[in-house]
């Protein structure tokens, strides 16, 4: 097996993980991803360091999803009438979510970049404040602000009155409330 296969099936799973947290979309994670071993591919021998492969790679994958996520903000290319659907399907999608890790995810997803990075590397998968601070190339009290600020940030929107539940139901369980002796 080549170093190539083997550097793939060694991070592949972790590296779409984090892309999904960044994207919240499985075809951006999954392109995020080639595009991650296509530059690998072009650029391997200028990591003199093997044993840092991992970071190198975390890192190209970050790098990455800023570099298209600064080029879609100019030039948006959704028609008008799809991203208003969206916007009703996520809706929809709020009214229905629960409060479980799905929820957690969704939370994670809606953070700042600066906060989300950070959280999702440190929990989801569980790099250090070493490794985050090189994948992010920034200081680690910065990391370490960071992942506390967005623990709270994440606290607070998951203890905040549910806001998933359909206001119906909020109405109805207040009701029982009064009801009960």
């Amino acid at each position: 097996m080549s170093e190539f296969s083997e550097l793939v099936d060694a991070h592949y799973q972790a590296l779409f993980r984090f892309g999904m947290s960044l994207t919240r979309s499985v075809d951006h994670a999954s392109d995020l991803v080639q595009e991650t071993f296509c530059i690998w591919a072009a650029k391997n021998e200028q990591l003199r360091d093997r044993s840092k492969a991992k970071t190198w790679l975390f890192t190209t994958l970050h790098r990455e999803f800023l570099r298209q996520h600064r080029r879609a903000a100019k030039f948006s290319s959704e028609p008008l009438d799809e991203s208003l659907s969206q916007v009703a399907a996520a809706s929809q999608e709020d009214a229905e979510r629960q409060m479980d890790g799905q929820r957690a995810m969704d939370l994670l997803g809606e953070l700042e970049e600066p906060y989300r990075a950070p959280v999702a590397l440190f929990y989801l998968q569980q790099h250090s404040y070493k490794e985050i601070a090189e994948i992010l190339d920034v200081p680690i009290g910065t990391v370490m602000s960071r992942i506390s600020r967005g623990k709270e940030m994440l606290r607070r929107r998951m203890t905040a009155e549910p806001s998933s539940a359909p206001k119906n139901i909020l109405q109805i369980q207040k009701a029982e409330r009064r009801l009960t002796p």
